[in-house]
């Protein structure tokens, strides 16, 4: 496995409470502008305990940046991106990873280090744009362009990565693909985001086609374009609600204002945004570029989780726009998988084997 640099959260303080009291006071310290008090009374005792619970059985919190700000500020020992999260569980040394994110991000952190325990506090927490695709589509796929080598996003299940040549992010997602072009591939498959796919096409200049399946087809497609990504029509439930309108509507009230969106967003919203780049990049940008005021385009949950980290910034938010899935992640929850061990996560073996060499390469490159 590849070695890396761990960025812990900074919530050691609120983890080193000798009190429920104790506790809710260091979060309200933090939290007030965000979480009522009345709600954060309830939450400190749920995060005192798992706490607790965390370092009696060798336990590791990994949140992902769309978990609600009560978790994501008190319990996580790490925090961050698909990449980041998937790079500590790599290297952990805890006996137990409870990952609070999606059944996809539990699955890799397996994956990765499939000796420890992982669990996912919730069973449902799963993923439109995982969902969008199967290892059997790709299967298919690989029958219609043989020796096209797949390139998917890490947002999917363990069953399409086991049929995948290297693993993406949307931070590095142009990278490889120029990478593959280079040396001499010029017919790609990037699974299965659409959006992203067409993003990435129009800053690499690649062109860009979505075929037909029919099933136990394996023709080729009659176009002969010299360099192709091949698609997938797969979306992800909440970055697909971002309109250009609504960027152009904000602008008209507060024409200052900074619009970073995710590259899930459609290829429209992209070209009308300031900035585009993953949760980590958005997260850096508000902290280190100083502007009047900032609008993320991505899941609400993480404008909370930055203006509780930066009170002086100016955030405008389109706070409607939560994923369902991640919404699913408690602290309720998180203590009752560390209590009792539920919703463990398990993976094939030949599965986890296969995926696991497309994940070491996604790790190598970035």
């Amino acid at each position: 496995m590849v070695t890396t640099t761990k960025v812990k959260s900074n919530n050691d303080a609120i983890q080193r409470a000798e009190s429920v009291e104790e506790a809710f006071k260091r979060m309200r310290s933090r939290l007030a502008d965000v979480v009522p008090e009345f709600e954060l009374h309830y939450k400190a005792e749920l995060a005192f305990k798992i706490n607790q619970l965390k370092r009696q059985k060798n336990a590791i919190i990994l949140a992902h940046n769309y978990m609600e700000p009560a978790l994501y500020h008190s319990v996580s020992d790490y925090t961050g991106d698909s990449l980041e999260l998937a790079r500590i569980s790599a290297n952990t040394d805890a006996d137990i990873i409870v990952f609070c994110g999606v059944k996809f991000m539990a699955e890799t952190a397996k994956i990765l280090n499939p000796s420890k325990t992982a669990l996912l506090p919730s069973e449902k927490a799963g993923c439109s744009l995982a969902a969008s695709i199967t290892g059997e589509d790709v299967r298919r796929l690989k029958k219609k362009y043989p020796g096209v080598p797949v390139v998917s996003y890490v947002n999917t299940y363990a069953d399409v990565k086991a049929e995948t040549d290297i693993c993406c992010t949307s931070s590095n997602a142009g990278a490889v693909i120029k990478h593959l072009m280079e040396q001499g591939h010029h017919r790609v498959m990037f699974l299965p985001d659409e959006y992203l796919a067409k993003n990435v096409a129009a800053e690499t200049g690649i062109d860009i086609i979505f075929p037909s399946l029919p099933k136990g087809g394996t023709e080729n497609d009659p176009e002969n374009f010299e360099r192709v990504l091949i698609g997938w029509h797969g979306r992800c439930e909440v970055h697909e609600q971002f309109k250009v309108e609504d960027i152009r509507n904000v602008r008209k009230q507060f024409p200052d204002t900074v619009v970073l969106a995710h590259p899930e967003c459609s290829p429209e919203v992209i070209e009308e945004a300031d900035f585009s780049g993953s949760t980590k990049k958005m997260i850096d940008y508000v902290r280190n570029v100083d502007a009047p005021r900032y609008l993320l385009l991505t899941e609400c949950s993480m404008g909370d989780n930055i203006i509780a980290e930066n009170p002086e910034k100016d955030m405008l938010r389109l706070c409607s726009v939560r994923c369902p899935h991640m919404n699913l992640i408690t602290l309720e929850d998180t203590l009752s998988a560390l209590e009792n061990l539920q919703y463990e996560i398990e993976v094939p073996k030949d599965i986890a084997q296969k995926a696991g060499k497309s994940l070491d390469r996604m790790l190598q490159i970035t």
